[in-house]
């Protein structure tokens, strides 16, 4: 790897961060930098000294996918907002199946007045359920991540957090099976679980298939079996061998069904527990999961000892070892929301002063110039690069999704992963391959109707 050629290690990170807020910003290295916008309903950024915080008044409910600290942590935050902001009232709700259950219930009106947009929603659909936060090319001079959610030219969504997306792992489970470097191909990794399960103290690799949102956790590792920054909004779209061997998607999947088939997971993966997991490797009775870097500080605060629970990018063969930064959920505002100034508010205040991003999504704040987390640090002085994925090509923006929801894959849904984990552990009489062409099949039709 070329230093004068890529950035490496924690430099990248440095450097986006640098480019960004070379492109206009004035925000200094905190979060009080980057400051906050008053209205929901313009298009143009509003100047913070236009509203008194003090006037914003109303009651709204903000639902998360983060049972675990929503009676505990979000009240607290809540406790602090209302510090700047009293007449606003704050209720949470807590969803365990997020996804699941927020689709459902914005099949009506009622769904609360700022939540995590879903990954189901497709891009183009974005403006029949949110507000509109701010005219993107001005907001990016605040965050980055913004273009996940951004149609024609408007942001509608705020990232959380700004992961990047790997294997968590238990070091101390690892080191007991002889395993003291982390695993960088495919069939090194196989061979570590192997070595794990013939110790037999430890799941080696956990699905989390009875949940099936974790499984989604697997297609933001594919920049990483591409070892191409280009590969998944410019490269998968311009090519009909998305799934073929060889290929970054079959490369990638093919990891979860091998282990399976070699009952290198769970032994019955229909009633794994989603909060149990989160235990079981805290305690080291699981060796790895992959998840995104928000996992690893919910895992560390279980563990007796938090330096027991490390982070490694995803098996590749790839020349180069890529770890994508990318959006974890987006914050919006509800288009039925009534009172949608105190939601801004809320919103704005939750981004740039709660913590929250790198406290406990376990990520980077998307505010620019923030102060980035510790979990960096582990890969200070190695190749790792992180970096942001080339953005789609002018007029194919996407297009990814686009060809996702016709072709009914679902890239970013549970049901083709349980279908690889069902015939890996012989549920199923389909072979891997059938699957992947199955998939790619699919995946060739629609793209047809799409890239024209």
């Amino acid at each position: 790897m070329k230093r004068n050629r890529t950035f490496l290690g924690l430099m990248a990170l440095v450097l986006v961060l640098t480019m960004v807020a070379g492109c206009g910003s004035k925000n200094n290295n905190s979060n009080e930098g980057a400051k906050p916008t008053n209205s929901a309903n313009t298009s143009e950024t509003a100047k913070p000294e236009e509203t008194a915080a003090p006037e914003i008044s109303g009651e709204i409910t903000v639902i998360t996918q983060r049972t675990d600290i929503v009676d505990t942590v979000f009240k607290e935050y809540a406790t602090e907002f209302n510090k700047e902001y009293p007449d606003v009232k704050v209720n949470f709700q807590g969803l365990s199946d997020y996804e699941g259950q927020i689709t459902v219930r914005m099949n009506s009106n009622d769904y609360g007045d700022v939540l995590l947009i879903p990954t189901s929603i497709p891009l183009a659909d974005t403006a029949q359920f949110f507000e509109p936060l701010g005219d993107l090319a001005e907001m990016s001079k605040q965050y980055i991540g913004l273009e996940e959610r951004a149609v024609d030219g408007k942001a509608y969504g705020l990232p959380t957090a700004v992961n990047f997306s790997g294997i968590l792992y238990n070091k101390k489970v690892f080191s007991d099976a002889g395993i003291t470097t982390a695993p960088r191909t495919p069939d090194e990794f196989l061979a570590a679980l192997k070595a794990i399960k013939d110790k037999g103290d430890a799941i080696p690799l956990y699905t989390n298939y009875a949940d099936g949102w974790p499984l989604t956790q697997w297609e933001a590792v594919l920049t990483t079996a591409a070892g191409s920054v280009d590969y998944v909004n410019i490269d998968q779209v311009n090519s009909d061998d998305n799934f073929v061997p060889g290929k970054p998607h079959y490369d990638l999947y093919k990891i979860m069904y091998d282990a399976a088939k070699q009952g290198l997971i769970e032994p019955d993966p229909t009633t794994t527990n989603w909060d149990a997991s989160k235990v079981d490797m805290a305690n080291g009775k699981i060796g790895a999961m992959v998840l995104g870097s928000w996992a690893i500080g919910q895992v560390q605060a279980l563990a007796a000892n938090p330096d027991d629970i490390a982070y490694m990018p995803y098996p590749t063969n790839a020349k180069e070892v890529i770890m994508p930064l990318a959006d974890d959920y987006t914050l919006g505002i509800s288009v039925h929301s009534k009172n949608k100034e105190a939601a801004r508010a809320w919103l704005d205040w939750f981004i740039n002063k709660s913590g929250y991003p790198t406290e406990q999504a376990g990520g980077m704040s998307p505010v620019v110039g923030a102060v980035l987390p510790a979990t960096l640090k582990q890969f200070e002085g190695t190749d790792v690069k992180f970096e942001l994925q080339t953005p789609a090509q002018a007029g194919q923006e996407g297009f990814v999704d686009k060809i996702d929801k016709d072709a009914e894959i679902g890239l970013w849904q549970p049901e083709f992963k349980k279908r690889i984990i069902e015939a890996g552990i012989g549920n199923l009489k389909d072979s891997y391959d059938d699957i992947m062409k199955d998939l790619n099949d699919a995946w060739v039709k629609s793209r047809a109707k799409v890239v024209k």
